[in-house]
């Protein structure tokens, strides 16, 4: 359960990275493209460095499906607020009803594929 719980963790704040990166200049559109791609790109850096371990970790327990899945699932939880409170975009009963489809699609995918059992993660996968 440690496990699931880190990769949650992980996911989060590489989501929220990642989010800035991609829709955080949408607000400076006065700066010069180069600029704002070389900004994104040292933004997302670290998106990577959370990424990459909690993609390895979690798949000690779930499938490279599950794990896309919950990852875009953790992405739209992440969007939204960002969308609300940096973009001033207030969710709508269109943005609920998209979000349930993605859930009832991890829903879906859950019991899916073999059931990893919880092994410990390799030494070469564990952060710190």
């Amino acid at each position: 359960m440690r496990t699931i719980v880190f990769t949650v963790l992980l996911l989060v704040a590489s989501n929220t990275f990642m989010t800035i990166a991609w829709y955080g200049h949408l607000k400076h559109k006065d700066k010069a493209l180069l600029a704002v791609i070389l900004v994104s790109w040292l933004i997302a850096l670290p998106e990577y460095a959370l990424q990459v371990p909690a993609n390895r970790m979690g798949s000690a327990m779930m499938t490279g499906t599950q794990l896309k899945l919950m990852q875009e699932v953790i992405t739209l939880c992440v969007f939204v607020v960002f969308a609300w409170l940096y973009l001033g975009e207030k969710p709508t009963w269109r943005t609920a009803a998209a979000f349930g489809l993605v859930v009832l699609a991890v829903a879906l995918v859950r019991g899916d594929g073999p059931k990893p059992t919880e092994e410990p993660v390799p030494a070469e996968a564990q952060v710190g």
